[in-house]
C-alpha cells in the first residue's frame, strides 16, 4: 500500500486535517505520518497554510495520484439468493430495498459520487430485472450463462476483461454500505474487513504490520474477517487473473467462491487446483478495516427484518401476503424461511408459523400453459377422504398457489428399494380401486399435440428423426383407442419423489397437477420412466402392481404408455427449455424411452 499516495489522496479529499487526524485516517503512527508529510512537502507534492490550517494538493501530488485513479467497478448480481425466498422468487436480492432504496442503486450512487461511472453488472438470475439500470445509471450488463450451477469464481472469470489494465472495484449487489467508503483514488488492492467479536464462521485474515494480508482461514474468534467490497489494482489483477483462469479450467472448482483462489494463493495451497508446471504469482492485497455498522451483508430475511422494520409486516411479496392472510397472522410471525429444492414445475419454500412447519408452492414460469389449476384443486377435493395426500391448508384453483403442512422426518421413496416400490404401488392401487371420478380426463393424445404446438417447431430442429418418431406414437395411440380400456382416476405424476414415507409408517402421495381420468396402467408406466428403470426393472414393476404376469393386452398397454410418456415429457422439457429452464439429459432419456418401447411393442405384436 503506497502510504505517500494515501496521504495525497486524503489531502485531495479534504484540506483541513490535524496531523493526528491524518495519522488515524491512514492507520499510521503519528511519527510515521509526520515523516510522510515532510517527504511530501519536500517533494512539492503538497503545501501547508499554517494560518488557515489547510493542506493543498499541488500539481506534482495530482500527477503522483493519477495512476491510482479508479477506472471502473464490477458488481456481482448473477445469483439467486436462496436464503431470501420467497422475496427472491420475484426480485433479485440486489434489487431488494433497504429503507426505501435498492441496495445495488445505493452502491451505484456512491460510486458516482467519487467519479466512478464505468460500471458493469454481471447478471444471471432474472437478468431482465436489471435492464432499467442501463438507462437510469448508464451501467453495462454482462450475462453469465453459468450462474445457475456455478459459483462466483465463474462469475468473476466471465468478467475478467473488465479488470485487466484497470483499477477496479469488485462489489456484491446485495451489500448495504452506510457511509460512502469508495474513493476517486485507491493506493493498493484491498479487501474490506469487519471485526467480529466471539466465534465466527467467516473467513478470518492474518496480516502484517503494514496491513498486508498473509493468510486466511475459515472460522475463528475475535477477528477481522473478509466482509464487503474489494478493490483490484492493475497490478493485483495482472498477478491474480492468470491463476483464476487456470482454476476455472480445472474440474472440481465449479462451486468455489472467487476468494478461494486468493486464499489458496496466500495459504500456499493453490497447486492442488493448478495444472502441473503452472507458476502462480502471489498477489498483494491489504486489509481495509471498516468501522462497526458500516458494511452489511444480510444473510437472510430474518436479518433484514431486524435492520429495516418494513420487512417485519409488509414485504410487498405476494407469497408472504398470502401466507399471512390464510393463517391470519402478521408477516413477522412467518419465520425460519428456507428454499426447498426447486421442482421441475414449481418453486417452493418452507416456513414456520403457529408452531408448525408449512410449505408454500409457487407455480414456476410457463406452467400456466401446462397445468389446469382448477382441475388440480378438483382432484385434491375429490381424494381428500382417502387420506392419501398431504394436508392441504389452502389451494387456489386460479393462481395455483398452495400451502400445505410439512411433515418432519419424512423421506421419499427409493425406486431401487423394492419394498418401497411395493408399498407405493399398493397406494396407487388404492386410488385406482376407489371408484372416485372427476369430470376431466388426462388425454395423452391431446397433451402431445398441445406440447408440440407450444414448442413451435423447436422439437423438430432438435431431433433429426422427430417426424418418424411422432408417426410411431400416433400408431400406438390408434391401437390404444381400439381397445376401449376403462378409465379410473389416475395420478399421472407417480415419480418416486412424490411418495412421502412418514415416521409413523404412513405414505402420502403429493403433487396431483396432472391427475385425471385415464387408463390405470399409465401410473405404472410413468413410475417406470420417472425412475429411469432398465428393462429388467420395468418388468419387475408391472408384476408388483398386477400381482401376476401381465397378459398380452396389459403388457402392450404398459409399454404403450412408457413410449408415449417418454415422448410427452420430452416435449414438455423442450418447451421448458425454451422458457429458460434446463433439466440436463432428461430430454434424451425420455426420447429414448419413446423409441425403445415402440420397438418392443412391434416385437410383441
Amino acid at each position: 500500500m503506497d502510504r505517500l499516495g494515501l496521504l495525497c489522496r486524503n489531502i485531495y479529499e479534504r484540506k483541513q486535517w490535524t496531523q493526528r487526524e491524518l495519522a488515524q485516517a491512514m492507520g499510521l503512527s503519528l511519527g510515521t505520518c509526520n515523516s510522510l508529510i515532510k517527504e511530501a512537502l519536500a517533494a512539492e507534492m503538497i503545501s501547508y497554510d499554517a494560518e488557515r490550517g489547510e493542506y493543498s494538493l499541488l500539481y506534482k501530488g495530482s500527477e503522483y495520484l493519477e495512476p491510482y485513479r479508479v477506472d471502473s467497478a464490477v458488481i456481482l448480481a448473477a445469483g439467486f439468493g436462496s436464503r431470501f425466498v420467497p422475496l427472491t422468487f420475484e426480485t433479485p436480492k440486489g434489487l431488494l430495498e433497504v429503507f426505501g432504496e435498492r441496495m445495488i442503486e445505493r452502491q451505484i450512487a456512491q460510486l458516482h459520487e467519487v467519479g466512478v461511472r464505468d460500471i458493469t453488472i454481471v447478471v444471471g438470475y432474472l437478468k431482465e430485472k436489471f435492464e432499467y439500470l442501463i438507462d437510469k445509471w448508464g451501467v453495462k450488463l454482462l450475462y453469465n450463462p453459468e450462474y445457475h450451477n456455478k459459483n462466483t469464481l465463474t462469475t468473476v472469470f466471465r468478467a475478467r476483461d473488465c479488470f485487466k489494465g484497470k483499477n477496479t472495484y469488485l462489489l456484491s449487489s446485495d451489500n448495504w454500505i452506510r457511509g460512502n467508503m469508495y474513493h476517486t483514488y485507491e493506493c493498493g488492492a484491498w479487501y474490506s474487513s469487519t471485526y467480529m467479536e466471539g466465534k465466527t464462521s467467516e473467513w478470518v485474515m492474518d496480516y502484517n504490520k503494514k496491513g498486508l494480508i498473509t493468510k486466511v482461514q475459515v472460522g475463528g474468534a475475535d477477528s477481522w474477517v473478509m466482509y464487503g467490497p474489494v478493490f483490484f489494482s492493475r497490478k493485483f489483477s495482472e498477478d491474480f487473473f492468470p491463476t483464476l483462469e487456470a482454476y476455472y479450467q480445472m474440474p472440481g472448482t465449479e462451486q468455489m467462491y472467487w476468494e478461494q483462489v486468493l486464499v489458496d494463493l496466500l495459504n500456499g495451497t493453490a497447486d492442488a487446483h493448478l495444472p502441473e508446471g503452472f507458476e502462480a504469482v502471489i498477489p498483494e492485497m491489504y486489509i481495509n478495516k471498516q468501522p462497526e455498522n458500516q458494511v452489511y451483508e444480510f444473510e437472510n430475511l430474518e436479518e433484514l427484518r431486524l435492520f429495516d422494520e418494513k420487512y417485519r409486516n409488509r414485504s410487498d411479496n405476494a407469497a408472504m401476503e398470502l401466507v399471512a392472510d390464510v393463517l391470519h397472522i402478521p408477516e413477522s410471525e412467518i419465520t425460519d424461511l428456507r428454499c426447498l429444492k426447486a421442482g421441475m414445475t414449481n418453486k417452493s419454500f418452507l416456513f414456520r408459523a403457529k408452531g408448525r412447519s408449512y410449505i408454500c408452492r409457487i407455480p414456476g414460469p410457463g406452467t400456466g400453459l401446462l397445468i389446469n389449476r382448477k382441475q388440480e384443486k378438483t382432484v385434491y377435493d375429490a381424494v381428500k377422504a382417502l387420506g392419501i395426500t398431504e394436508h392441504v391448508v389452502y389451494m387456489s384453483g386460479d393462481s395455483g398457489y398452495k400451502i400445505s403442512e410439512y411433515y418432519e422426518g419424512v423421506r421419499t421413496s427409493d425406486p431401487r428399494d423394492w419394498d418401497d416400490v411395493e408399498r407405493c404401488m399398493d397406494l396407487v392401487k388404492k386410488l385406482h380401486n376407489s371408484f372416485i371420478r372427476v369430470g376431466h380426463k388426462f388425454d395423452i393424445r391431446e397433451r402431445i399435440e398441445f406440447y408440440e404446438s407450444i414448442c413451435d417447431g423447436y422439437e423438430r430442429q432438435l431431433f433429426e428423426d422427430y417426424g418418424h418418431v411422432k408417426a410411431h406414437m400416433l400408431e400406438i395411440l390408434n391401437r390404444l383407442d381400439q381397445l376401449k380400456r376403462p378409465s379410473v382416476l389416475s395420478h399421472i405424476d407417480s415419480v418416486c419423489d412424490n411418495f412421502l414415507f412418514l415416521p409413523n409408517g404412513d405414505i402420502k402421495l403429493i403433487d396431483w397437477e396432472y391427475a385425471g381420468m385415464c387408463d390405470p396402467l399409465i401410473d405404472v408406466s410413468m413410475c417406470a420412466i420417472y425412475s429411469y428403470y432398465n428393462e429388467e426393472e420395468v418388468e419387475k414393476l408391472i408384476r408388483i402392481y398386477l400381482g401376476h404376469e401381465p397378459s398380452e393386452e396389459e403388457r402392450f398397454v404398459y409399454y404403450a404408455y412408457i413410449a408415449l410418456g417418454g415422448f410427452l415429457w420430452c416435449l414438455w422439457a423442450v418447451y421448458k427449455s425454451s422458457v429458460g429452464e434446463e433439466f440436463g439429459d432428461y430430454t434424451l432419456v425420455m426420447y429414448r424411452y419413446a423409441k425403445s418401447y415402440y420397438k418392443k411393442i412391434k416385437e410383441i405384436l
